[in-house]
């Protein structure tokens, strides 16, 4: 699958744009025409007042509690930095696939378009864009440029991402995101494409790591790439199936509507658990379901995104 030619195939990032924009004109005037744009400026430090100066950053209640008049100072508005991070452990190349399309892709692959998707939007801004990799190891880390080269070397590495066959890589995810969260020294809109399924690993470890992630005030956008109808509803036919972890290659034999509602609940609570502990620390969610239009959930995701921007 050539990322470039599918990104512009799908009409995604065009149409996503289009969308938003559309969307945005209607109900709110002046904000940015593209979903992602710079920082605020953000307050830095008090200073004291100067006879002369504007009175228009004094901090009044600073003043109430000492009687001494301070005015803050601010950090100037930055260019957006954006980083992706894919996770490439086995269990996202599910479900096998002869050919990746738009309209059938696994987990990798979604995850992957997605990702290209959202680099062609901040090309456009000439934003910078860094991309980090990993599965039980630290595949791949390229830091936040924005040169046309470096825009094509993520493109290229992506792309390998979707061909490449990764059986038997296990997920050591709350490890990694720890590794990258200590390589992001500046604020940057992270994007985290994961299944989020980790056998040898505590919630609370994967929740740690998620708050690592807000470290130096990060916004933090988990997309929880599933193939919904078979790993969280577990939707097979009800004949005897051997059921194969992908990354630890353990086995087990047994007629799906056995265990299909104690599995139901025992996903839904997880992810539930999820949802909550992303609200808490204000992480964005996004359920993105593969079988699903990419187009349609990345359209919906930026939409919103435009609406409480």
């Amino acid at each position: 699958m050539n990322l470039q030619e599918q990104v512009h195939k799908a009409g995604g990032f065009t149409n996503i744009e289009l969308l938003a924009r559309q969307v945005v004109e209607g109900y709110i005037s002046g904000i940015h025409k593209s979903p992602f744009h710079g920082f605020s400026a953000e307050f830095a430090e008090h200073k004291i007042y100067n006879n002369g100066e504007s009175t228009k950053h004094i901090d009044w209640k600073l003043f109430a509690k000492t009687d001494k008049l301070y005015t803050k100072r601010y950090e100037e508005e930055t260019n957006l930095r954006c980083h992706l991070i894919l996770d490439n452990s086995a269990s996202m190349h599910y479900p096998k696939l002869a050919k990746q399309e738009v309209g059938a892709l696994n987990k990798i692959g979604f995850s992957a378009l997605a990702s290209a998707c959202i680099m062609q939007i901040m090309k456009r801004q000439r934003d910078a864009v860094g991309l980090s990799v990993y599965s039980d190891e630290f595949e791949f880390y390229a830091p936040e440029k924005g040169s046309e080269r470096h825009h094509h070397m993520l493109l290229n590495t992506l792309s390998d991402l979707v061909l490449e066959k990764a059986e038997g890589k296990t997920t050591d995810t709350h490890k990694f995101l720890h590794q990258i969260a200590e390589k992001l020294k500046k604020r940057s809109l992270v994007f985290l494409f994961t299944d989020m399924f980790q056998a040898d690993a505590e919630e609370t470890d994967l929740f740690e790591a998620l708050r690592h992630l807000k470290y130096n005030k990060h916004e933090v956008v988990l997309f929880h790439v599933m193939d919904e109808k078979r790993e969280l509803s577990f939707d097979f036919d009800n004949v005897p199936r051997r059921f194969t972890d992908v990354e630890t290659g353990a086995q087990v034999d047994l007629y799906s509507e056995n265990v299909k509602e104690n599995y139901k609940l025992a996903v839904g609570d997880y992810i539930n658990s999820l949802k909550l502990e992303c609200a808490r620390y204000k992480i964005q969610y996004v359920q993105a379901d593969i079988n699903k239009n990419l187009e349609k959930i990345l359209t919906t995701y930026l939409v919103e995104r435009q609406k409480i921007g």
